[in-house]
């Protein structure tokens, strides 16, 4: 019978050290679980704190540009956290409003004898031929798309809408100040 005493003692030995590693495990998992909770909460406030900010900048933004009164077409817009924006487009605004890359798409679609695809339009503003490029470029046409600036008639094919062409390629003779047919002439 000793032998089974000895076996049990074994056994018993060896659940007892098996339960101190499961507790120190659950101790280095609580850890671990403290420090991602602590992590997510940071997070979500952060999240929470920068859609509050951002929501108050977009309001202001809207409230200027919502605003009647004169405006100046060609002043860039930024909004009040210091980012230049892609203002609506209304009527008597200037390509120079618009952030340089903007700028540089709409006057190549002024350029344009018809609607022209985001690599066209990237291969005439000398940027490389690859995906990434192609697609930031498309996001931009698109944003212009949405405020105004042009049009997207079939999948992929921008061109400026009937009235910002029509203000954009007027000349200084018919005063205003048009961007004129390209940048170099």
């Amino acid at each position: 019978m000793g032998s089974l005493f000895e076996e049990l003692a074994r056994r018993e030995a060896a659940v007892r050290q098996r339960i101190e590693e499961i507790g120190e495990q659950i101790a280095e998992l609580t850890g671990l679980l403290e420090a991602e909770e602590d992590k997510l909460s940071r997070l979500v406030i952060t999240r929470e704190t920068v859609q509050e900010v951002v929501g108050e900048a977009a309001g202001n933004l809207e409230e200027l540009v919502a605003e009647p009164g004169p405006v100046d077409p060609g002043e860039p817009v930024t909004s009040p956290i210091g980012v230049l924006t892609v203002p609506s487009w209304r009527p008597g605004m200037r390509a120079s409003a618009l952030p340089t890359a903007y700028q540089d798409a709409v006057e190549i679609l002024a350029d344009a004898a018809a609607p022209m695809r985001a690599g066209q339009i990237a291969a005439a503003m000398g940027l490389e031929d690859s995906a990434a490029k192609r697609e930031g470029l498309r996001s931009k046409l698109k944003r212009l798309v949405e405020r105004g600036w042009a049009t997207e008639n079939e999948p992929g094919l921008f061109t400026l809408t009937v009235s910002a062409a029509r203000e954009l390629t007027a000349g200084p003779g018919d005063g205003q100040d048009g961007i004129g047919s390209s940048p170099a002439g």
